[in-house]
């Protein structure tokens, strides 16, 4: 469990974060989410006890991060966005090495070493160098050395940056797993991404939390009005125009003739659905509706609100 109290972290008269609180429980995957500069790896860094914070309290299993920082880097897993790796070493050598670190050695490294190779699915680089490897591979690689003392917290820091597709899904699915074992705390800038791995999702802006909550509660709190586009054929703008005063609660935003017909863009709050009365309207004004497409906020959407305001 990660217990955060008023945390806040000061450079000179900057103030990367401001006092900001949050919980974490066990056997969450929990996003981490913010523009660049505003606190994230800063946060990050203090979690892991490589920054000190300026005031505020960290508990980590209950244990008091100014107190117990050798303790706690036991139970914590971090791979920072920079995945520092020893290019000019083997796989083995590598995870060895950083297993001596932790005096993981002898016949506790070697099951050790047997866990992360196969939750990572390094058996086919074991023996490569570093440098060989793909670099969806040293993600993994990088994680195994997270691992490799069988953390029971692991934090993530833009793990998928710079994967092609297919590396950005094998990733995923091995954090999800992951993430079954382990509290999981992780950063991205791809949206996407969090939104199909983690349970739950924290954004900060310029050093603040502003949200806190599942992609779905987020939404419904913060979504706006829903856009609705159709296609219609059969109709002209005057006739169209006149869907505004016989509706309630809609608004059209523009109105496009083509040569199949009108593409009409409109605007209504969420609670109020006329697409019933819309289509009914159309069969009565004899047109042919060829498309109708609400679209909603997603969290890309709401990430921009959140965050765009102070810019």
């Amino acid at each position: 469990m990660i217990e955060i109290k008023n945390l806040s972290k000061n450079y000179g008269s900057f103030r990367a974060i401001r006092d900001i609180s949050f919980n974490i429980n066990d056997g969450e995957i929990v996003g981490f989410l913010g523009a660049n500069g505003a606190g994230k790896s800063t946060t990050l860094k203090i979690l892991t006890g490589y920054l000190t914070p300026t005031s505020g309290e960290i508990f980590i299993n209950n244990l008091d991060i100014t107190k117990h920082s050798h303790n706690i880097k036991k139970l914590i897993g971090y791979l920072p966005e920079s995945n520092p790796l020893y290019s000019e070493m083997n796989v083995f050598d590598l995870l060895k090495f950083t297993a001596n670190i932790r005096d993981i050695k002898d016949s506790d490294f070697n099951e050790a070493l047997n866990n992360v190779v196969s939750e990572c699915g390094l058996e086919g680089v074991l023996h490569k160098q570093v440098s060989e490897c793909s670099k969806g591979y040293k993600q993994r690689i990088g994680l195994a050395c997270a691992m490799i003392h069988n953390p029971k917290i692991l934090i993530l820091d833009e793990p998928v940056t710079g994967l092609d597709p297919n590396q950005i899904i094998e990733i995923r699915e091995l954090i999800k797993k992951l993430g079954k074992k382990k509290l999981v705390l992780m950063s991205s800038h791809i949206l996407q991404e969090i939104e199909a791995t983690v349970d739950r999702i924290i954004i900060i802006d310029q050093g603040e939390i502003v949200a806190d909550g599942s992609t779905k509660k987020l939404i419904n709190k913060y979504k706006g009005n829903v856009q609705l586009k159709l296609e219609i054929k059969g109709s002209n703008k005057d006739a169209i125009k006149i869907m505004e005063d016989k509706i309630e609660h809609i608004k059209i935003k523009s109105i496009k003739t083509t040569k199949t017909g009108n593409i009409v863009n409109i605007e209504y709050v969420q609670k109020n659905d006329p697409r019933e009365e819309i289509f009914q309207f159309i069969i009565k004004s004899k047109w042919s509706l060829i498309e109708m497409n609400p679209q909603s906020d997603n969290l890309e959407d709401i990430f921009r609100k959140l965050t765009k305001s102070k810019k």
